[in-house]
C-alpha cells in the first residue's frame, strides 16, 4: 500500500464517520492548537497520492496511531536529502538518457514547503562546524559557474556544479550550524540548485531541469527567501511555456508574481512581471500581457544599471528589453519587437556571447517577418559569429530555425554564404 492508501485505510478503520474534514481539523489542533489550518482537500490530496504530507507525518501518525516509517521512508525525505539524491543520480546519469518533462512536476512546486526544515537541522550533531564563510563559498562558486555558463552555455560546466553540490555543499548542510546560518546556507544552496536547473535546461534535459527548479523553490521557501522562491517559480513557468503546458505556465507565473509582489527590488519585480506577460501572451490573453508589460517597464526604469547580489538582481535592462521584444512579437507588434531587440543589443548591451547570440537570432526572425530579408541575413551572420563554441540548446534551436526559414528567401549569394556557414557548423 502507498502512504496515501494507508492513511485512508487507517482513517476509515478508526470510525466510518471519521471524514477527511474531521481528520484535517484534528491535525490542525495537534500541530497548531486550533482547527482551520488544514482543509479536507489537503487530506484528499494525500490519500490519492497527489501530495506528500512531509511536515504532517508525525501528526498523522499521532492522530491515526499509525507508523508510516519503514519501506516508504525515502519517499518523504526532507528537501536536502531529496536534492542530494537527485544530484547523485545526475552524476551517474547516462548522457543520452533524458528525463521527460511534465506539467505535474512544475505544479508540485506549489505544495507546502517544510516550514521546520532549517530548525530541525540547526544545532544538531554534525561532522563539521559551518559558518558564514562556507555560505560565502557557495555563493562565490555559484557566481563563477554561472558566469561560465552565461558565456559558453549550460552544457560546459554542469557536471562541475553537480559535483560541488553533492560533495562540498552536502557536507556543510549535514554539519553543525545555527538557525541564522542555516537559513543563509539553505538560500545559497537554492541559488546553486537553481543554476544547475538552468544549466540542465540549456543543455536540453527539460525533465531534469524541472526537478532541480522544484528543489530550488523548496529550499528557498524553507529559508524564508521570497525572492529566491519566486525566481524558482519563474524558471518553472518559463519552461512550461516553452514545453506548451500553457495552463500550468499561467498558474506558475501568477504564483511567481504574487510571491514577489511585496519585494522592493525593481529588477525582481520586472523579472516576474515579464514572466506573467509571456505566459498571458502564450495563453492568448493580450490584455493581461499588455498590463504586465507596462508594469514591468515601469519598475525596470527605476532599477540601477549595475547588477545586484541576488539572481533576480542580475536581470539586466538588456534582458528585459529582449524578453519584452519577444512578447511584443507574440502579440503581433513587430515594430515594438524590433525596437526592443535593438535596444537590448545597441543601448543596454549584452556582454555574454550566448545571450547576445540568442538575441541576434530572434532579431533576424523579426526582421524576416517584417519583409527585410537582407538585414535578417546580415543579423544571422552576426549570430553565427557569436554562437561559435557555445553549447546551448537554445543556440541549436536557433540554428535549426534559421535553416528552416532560408528556403523562404529568394536565392542570392548572401543566402548561399549563410547556408555554407550553417552546413560547416553542423559538421
Amino acid at each position: 500500500m502507498t502512504i496515501g492508501e494507508r492513511i485512508r485505510a487507517a482513517r476509515t478503520a478508526r470510525h466510518p464517520r471519521c471524514s477527511q474534514e474531521k481528520l484535517a481539523d484534528e491535525l490542525s489542533v495537534a500541530r497548531w492548537g486550533k482547527p482551520g489550518f488544514l482543509d479536507r482537500q489537503q487530506v484528499y490530496r494525500w490519500e490519492t497520492g497527489r501530495r506528500v504530507p512531509r511536515e504532517w507525518l508525525p501528526f498523522i501518525e499521532q492522530a491515526l496511531k499509525l507508523d508510516l516509517s519503514g519501506d516508504n521512508e525515502t519517499d518523504f525525505a526532507d528537501t536536502v536529502t531529496s536534492v542530494m539524491a537527485l544530484g547523485g543520480s545526475d552524476v551517474d546519469l547516462n548522457r543520452r538518457h533524458f528525463l521527460a518533462a511534465s506539467a505535474a512536476v512544475g505544479l508540485a512546486a506549489l505544495d507546502l514547503p517544510d516550514a521546520e526544515a532549517v530548525t530541525r537541522r540547526a544545532n544538531r550533531p554534525g561532522p563539521v562546524a559551518v559558518g558564514m564563510g562556507e555560505v560565502a563559498a557557495v555563493r562565490t562558486m555559484t557566481t563563477t559557474l554561472g558566469d561560465a555558463a552565461s558565456e559558453l552555455g549550460g552544457g560546459h560546466a554542469r557536471h562541475l556544479a553537480v559535483r560541488y553540490l553533492t560533495v562540498d555543499v552536502d557536507r556543510w548542510l549535514n554539519g553543525r550550524y545555527t538557525e541564522k546560518t542555516g537559513r543563509e546556507l539553505f538560500a545559497a544552496t537554492s541559488e546553486l540548485v537553481h543554476l544547475i536547473g538552468w544549466m540542465a535546461r540549456d543543455e536540453g534535459n527539460q525533465g531534469l531541469s524541472q526537478k532541480y527548479h522544484l528543489h530550488s523553490y523548496r529550499l528557498a521557501a524553507e529559508a524564508g527567501e521570497n525572492e529566491l522562491a519566486a525566481t524558482a517559480l519563474r524558471g518553472l513557468a518559463d519552461q512550461a511555456i516553452d514545453l506548451g503546458h500553457i495552463p500550468t505556465a499561467v498558474r506558475l507565473a501568477e504564483a511567481c508574481e504574487q510571491r514577489g509582489r511585496k519585494l522592493t527590488n525593481p529588477k525582481a519585480l520586472a523579472y516576474y512581471r515579464n514572466t506573467a506577460a509571456r505566459a498571458a501572451a502564450a495563453d492568448g490573453d493580450h490584455t493581461t500581457a499588455a498590463q504586465m508589460l507596462t508594469a514591468a517597464q515601469t519598475v525596470i526604469e527605476q532599477a540601477p544599471a549595475r547588477p545586484g547580489q541576488s539572481w533576480a538582481s542580475h536581470y539586466s535592462h538588456g534582458r528585459w528589453a529582449h524578453e519584452s521584444g519577444m512578447i511584443h512579437a507574440r502579440l503581433g507588434d513587430l515594430d515594438a519587437a524590433e525596437e526592443h531587440l535593438h535596444l537590448a543589443l545597441d543601448i543596454h548591451g549584452l556582454d555574454r556571447r550566448r545571450t547576445r547570440a540568442i538575441v541576434l537570432a530572434d532579431l533576424g526572425h523579426v526582421q524576416l517577418k517584417r519583409g527585410d530579408s537582407e538585414t535578417a541575413l546580415a543579423t544571422w551572420n552576426e549570430f553565427l559569429d557569436c554562437a561559435d563554441g557555445v553549447q546551448s540548446v537554445r543556440v541549436n534551436d536557433a540554428l535549426s530555425n534559421i535553416s528552416a526559414r532560408l528556403p523562404q528567401i529568394p536565392d542570392t549569394a548572401a543566402v548561399q554564404e549563410l547556408k555554407e556557414r550553417l552546413a560547416a557548423r553542423a559538421t
